[in-house]
C-alpha cells in the first residue's frame, strides 16, 4: 500500500470522510500513517469549507475501523522509540477530541487497541453491527496509551472500563451500544449512509457555535458545576458579536433557512 494514500479524504457539501486506507494491514497506524493524519487534522481545523469531519475504515479485504498499533513495525523499534510513538498518537487522538467541528466515528468494523482509542476521542460514535471493539493492550503486557485508560471510563463508567481493559476483553456493537459507546449501531450497508444523514444535519448549524458547544462540554465535564457554567457563558459569549448570529436570527423572521458562514 501506497502510505501517501494511507489516509483518502473526500468532500460531500461540508462533511469530509477521512478514511483510514491500510486494508492489508487492518488499518492499523505506523508513524507514517500518524503522520500524515496529524498534518490533515491541523490543516482541516482552519479549513471552513469543512463542517463536519468523518472518520471510518477501508471496506477493502476484511472490514477494519483500525486494529491500533502496527505491531510488527513496533517490534523493530527501541524503547525510546517506542515512547515517541506513544507520544505521536496519543497527541494526534488529543487532537481529534479538541478539533474545533464535530468528529463521528463510523466504525466499520474491527476497533481495537489505539483503533478504539480514536473512536473514543469522537464526538459522536455509531457502528456497524458486525464491529467487534476493546482495549486489548493487557494482553500484550501494556496499557492502553492513547487515552483508552481516561476516555473510556468517562463514557461507559469506570467499573465497566476496568472490567473491559483489566480484561483484554472485545464486546460486540450490540453490547457496546448497551454501555453507551455507541450512539447507534446500524447494518453494515447502512453505516455510512446513518453517518452522513447525522453529519449533514450537524453541518447545517452554525459552525462557530458547534465548536464552542463542543468547547464548553469538553472542558466543562472536567470541572464542578459553577466553572462549568462560567465556561458556558464565556463560550456563549464569543457567538453574540458573530455575523452567523444575525444570519440565524434574520433567517428565523424571514421563515428561510439560514446560511452560516462561520463568522
Amino acid at each position: 500500500m501506497d502510505e501517501e494514500n494511507a489516509l483518502v479524504k473526500e468532500s460531500r457539501d461540508g462533511v469530509l470522510i477521512l478514511t483510514i486506507n491500510r486494508p492489508s494491514a487492518l488499518n492499523c497506524f505506523n508513524v507514517p500513517l500518524l503522520e500524515t493524519f496529524q498534518s490533515t487534522i491541523n490543516s482541516l481545523a482552519f479549513d471552513r469549507t469543512v463542517k463536519v469531519v468523518i472518520i471510518t475504515g477501508s471496506t477493502e479485504g476484511k472490514n477494519s475501523f483500525s486494529t491500533g498499533a502496527d505491531l510488527k513495525e513496533r517490534a523493530g523499534m527501541a524503547q525510546d522509540e517506542v515512547r515517541q510513538y506513544i507520544r505521536t498518537i496519543r497527541d494526534l487522538f488529543t487532537s481529534v477530541e479538541e478539533f474545533p467541528k464535530p468528529v463521528i466515528a463510523a466504525v466499520n468494523g474491527y476497533a481495537f487497541g489505539g483503533g478504539l482509542e480514536l473512536a473514543l476521542a469522537c464526538d459522536i460514535r455509531i457502528a456497524s453491527s458486525t464491529a467487534i471493539v476493546g482495549l486489548t493492550e493487557t494482553s500484550l503486557a501494556v496499557i492502553p496509551g492513547a487515552g483508552g485508560t481516561q476516555r473510556l471510563p468517562r463514557i461507559v463508567g469506570i467499573a465497566r472500563a476496568k472490567e473491559m481493559i483489566f480484561r483484554a476483553r472485545r464486546i460486540s456493537a450490540k453490547e457496546g451500544f448497551e454501555y453507551g459507546l455507541f450512539l447507534d449501531v446500524v447494518e453494515p450497508d447502512h453505516l455510512m449512509t446513518r453517518a452522513l444523514e447525522i453529519a449533514s444535519e450537524i453541518a447545517q448549524n452554525g459552525p462557530v457555535a458547534l465548536a464552542q458547544a463542543k468547547y464548553a462540554i469538553n472542558k466543562g465535564i472536567e470541572v464542578g458545576l459553577p466553572i462549568g457554567l462560567a465556561i458556558e457563558s464565556n463560550a456563549y459569549a464569543i457567538t453574540i458579536p458573530t455575523k452567523d448570529r444575525i444570519e440565524g436570527l434574520t433567517a428565523f423572521r424571514e421563515k428561510r433557512k439560514p446560511v452560516y458562514t462561520g463568522e
